[in-house]
């Protein structure tokens, strides 16, 4: 009985090429796997970190985080009266809109306890007005408008308060009625009633 032994496969330069060609596809294979995998990652890194900035952005506005106070609150307003400017650096209020219990201002600093606990005395100068009477005292734009906010006529007083004369609508005379210091309103002239002392609103003024 003849017996046929199995023929040995030789390794030859062909085959191990072919190996070496697997293998070196294979890490090509990993290694693009890799960078597909890399990339992925900072891709999404980049987008958690913009949405991050953008969710910033938005809660800011929503929400309006406060802005620093400004570094002094005199403003003018737009009637030229020097007013309270608020955190907002463009809203200016005036005087008498401070401590009057309305949050005039976006963030209430018009309404704190720093400025509204102790009237006067915790507001700035230029928002008040001192009367004749030290005791008494009034919003500085209340001041020469014709009208008898100190009660004793300091604040319409031309030499006290600086007030100019009356404008051309107010009849100038000694007014009977207390509200009224040195004019009375033209529309009292020739209405029947007493309005000035010397009764000139009813004789001489005309409407």
């Amino acid at each position: 009985m003849t017996r046929t032994q199995p023929k040995r496969r030789s390794l030859g330069a062909d085959s191990f090429g072919s190996t070496v060609t697997m293998l070196s596809n294979q890490e090509k294979d990993c290694c693009s796997k890799c960078c597909t995998r890399r990339c992925v990652c900072i891709t999404v890194g980049v987008l958690l970190v913009l949405l991050g900035i953008a969710l910033a952005i938005v809660f800011s506005v929503v929400f309006a985080l406060p802005s620093q106070a400004p570094e002094t609150r005199s403003c003018v307003t737009s009637n030229n009266y020097t007013g309270f400017l608020c955190d907002d650096r463009i809203t200016c209020l005036l005087p008498s809109q401070v401590c009057n219990s309305v949050n005039d201002c976006g963030n209430g600093e018009d309404e704190t306890s720093s400025l509204c606990s102790n009237l006067p005395n915790n507001l700035p100068g230029y928002l008040i007005f001192r009367c004749g009477n030290p005791s008494n005292w009034i919003y500085s734009n209340l001041k020469c408008n014709e009208i008898n906010n100190c009660g004793d006529c300091s604040d319409e007083s031309q030499s006290y308060a600086s007030c100019p004369a009356c404008g051309s609508q107010w009849w100038t005379c000694t007014p009977v009625l207390f509200q009224y210091c040195n004019c009375i309103p033209i529309s009292l002239c020739q209405n029947g009633v007493q309005d000035c002392t010397d009764w000139s609103d009813e004789y001489v003024c005309r409407k």
